[in-house]
């Protein structure tokens, strides 16, 4: 039992670590109008605050995997958690749109060593034929943080006002930093042959992205799971301004919608009982495509009002669930000892991609739905294209991608459960 409760701790922490930055996009956007009205702007221009954050997420990770394989997982967490503290308390106090963008950087900048973190620790501690399993756990967490956060991000600005959102981000983390402290393992020790100079780093990575199951399922999940950015980027627009929500109602709307995320996480690990990570990858991208075709087709002949549009995104974020956790195990399996490196450059594509994915539906904003949904499925077709091209490649060098996978590191123990 008591080994039982360890590893739902040790779990639910990693869950946390990674939803920090979710939490910290999520939680804000029903303060949208509010931020473009206080700092006299306007709601495109607040959009780009999301898309700094989502750039310092993508260029914080590669300085963080290094890091992390350097001195240990939990030295370079602590550093940056506070960074992330600090940041935010500045996003708070901020008295222009141009002070916010750069907060909201340095503030990714600091959060995403949770992500990275998070990734690199489920590599250290469990089995790797357990990884898409665990992670499907972690998913589960993670999608909480879109169900909730809008909703109290709501409330939170209609009763107190849209800086308050950034100090409940920076209390939140200050107790992860305590949990952290007293029950997160420390997973694999500092490896100090690992060089922080440009080029040795760079040459790990360049041997991490030379392995074809990585780079495969990392640019195939990666850019499909790109599309939820650009969701997320539109919605307070869409919701708030063309279909004229509130910010409370707009915060249920996005709870509902995170629940497709939940529920197809929840059937991922019992699917997994039946179908490899690689098939359940396949299909929800798949499933993207066509749902995301469904949706450009539809807002050009006018086809959906507010409910049908809800309705389609809802089944088009049901991909999501499968999509991230069966992709992150199939990228993350060929790797032990590079596990932080290979988890940041993970990390690293997968925001990148969100934070251009924002930037276009910022850029071709005309006040309708079609940018939001464009996006969307340009990504899961991009996605989709990746996979089908990179498992041909993996299959004709190695076999079934999915069997290659657990067979790589078969014989590997993971590191017991201590602090």
């Amino acid at each position: 039992m008591k080994n039982s409760q360890n590893r739902f701790g040790i779990i639910l922490i990693l869950g946390v670590l990674a939803t920090i930055s979710p939490f910290s996009i999520d939680m804000y956007l029903p303060g949208f109008p509010a931020l473009a009205r206080d700092l006299n702007t306007t709601i495109d221009h607040i959009q780009l605050s999301l898309t700094s954050y989502l750039i310092g997420i993508a260029l914080g990770q590669l300085l963080y995997g290094p890091l992390l394989d350097r001195f240990g997982r939990k030295n370079p967490l602590y550093a940056g958690l506070l960074v992330y503290v600090l940041a935010t308390v500045g996003c708070a106090f901020t008295n222009s749109a141009d002070t916010l963008i750069l907060m909201r950087f340095v503030q990714a900048i600091g959060g995403c060593a949770g992500m990275v973190a998070a990734l690199a620790l489920v590599r250290d501690l469990f089995p790797v034929s357990e990884i898409a399993k665990v992670l499907s756990l972690q998913t589960l967490v993670i999608s909480v943080s879109p169900m909730i956060a809008p909703t109290v991000g709501g409330y939170v600005t209609a009763a107190f006002g849209w800086q308050y959102i950034f100090i409940v981000l920076a209390i939140i983390v200050v107790l992860v930093i305590i949990a952290i402290y007293l029950a997160l393992p420390a997973g694999r020790a500092p490896d100090k042959s690992i060089s922080l100079l440009p080029q040795p780093v760079l040459r790990n990575f360049y041997s991490v992205l030379k392995n074809p199951q990585f780079l495969t399922y990392m640019l195939a999940g990666g850019i499909g799971a790109a599309a939820p950015f650009a969701y997320i980027s539109g919605s307070p627009d869409v919701f708030m301004n063309i279909y004229q929500v509130s910010e409370q109602e707009y915060g249920w709307i996005f709870a509902i919608l995170a629940a497709a995320m939940i529920g197809s996480t929840q059937l991922n690990t019992p699917l997994l009982k039946r179908f490899s990570s690689e098939q359940l990858l396949t299909f929800a991208l798949t499933l993207q495509t066509v749902v995301g075709s469904l949706l450009v087709i539809g807002s050009l002949a006018g086809w959906y009002g507010k409910y049908g549009l809800i309705l389609l995104i809802f089944i088009f974020l049901a991909g999501q669930g499968l999509n991230v956790p069966n992709s992150s195990a199939l990228s993350l399996a060929p790797f032990a000892r590079q596990a932080g490196s290979a988890s940041a450059l993970l990390g690293c594509l997968r925001m990148g991609a969100g934070a251009l994915a924002s930037a276009a539906v910022s850029v071709l904003h005309n006040q309708t739905v079609l940018p939001m949904v464009s996006v969307m499925a340009l990504c899961a077709v991009l996605g989709l294209i990746l996979l089908l091209i990179g498992r041909k490649q993996i299959q004709s060098g190695a076999g079934s991608p999915a069997d290659a996978a657990l067979v790589i590191l078969e014989t590997e123990q993971p590191i017991p459960f201590k602090k």
